[in-house]
């Protein structure tokens, strides 16, 4: 069986596609594999079917190691499902004063745990205004101290 160029990049369109109706993030690098193989059978005809399948296959391993080992590092990370742990000594600015036996809200520069704004508690009371430093993740209520 001969495959044309022109197949491999009609099937890479249609992969790349395929990603919008299927939200992994995965097919996307088997698109731009088959994007690759049809560009260089257009360069050098005459790839042997076997052949182009095994670049294939190596193109789409090397994309998704690459995405997963290098590039996805670099993207806005929001923190969505890591550990409460993880923001203890987040610095905030509290928009919204705090009592002992009131909650307040405390706002980051960045997402905290998903959200930019949060519901806070304090063992003293904090104007607002204040830098505060958060202590500890308690239910849907952050601890802080003043800085």
């Amino acid at each position: 069986m001969v495959l044309e160029w022109w197949y491999w990049i009609v099937g890479g369109i249609v992969l790349i596609v395929a990603e919008l109706a299927v939200p992994s993030f995965f097919i996307v690098w088997f698109g731009l594999a088959a994007l690759l193989v049809g560009l260089l059978l257009l360069m050098a005809p005459g790839m042997p079917l076997s052949a182009q399948l095994l670049l294939w296959a190596v193109a789409s391993a090397a994309l998704t190691v690459a995405w997963f080992r290098y590039f996805r590092r670099f993207r806005d990370k929001t923190r969505i499902g890591t550990a409460a742990g993880d923001v203890i000594g987040e610095i905030g600015l509290l928009v919204g004063a705090v009592t002992p036996f009131a909650r307040g809200k405390v706002r980051f520069q960045r997402p905290v745990l998903g959200a930019e704004e949060w519901p806070c508690a304090a063992d003293a009371e904090i104007a607002a205004g204040a830098r505060v430093k958060v202590v500890s993740v308690e239910g849907s209520f952050m601890k802080i101290e003043q800085v």
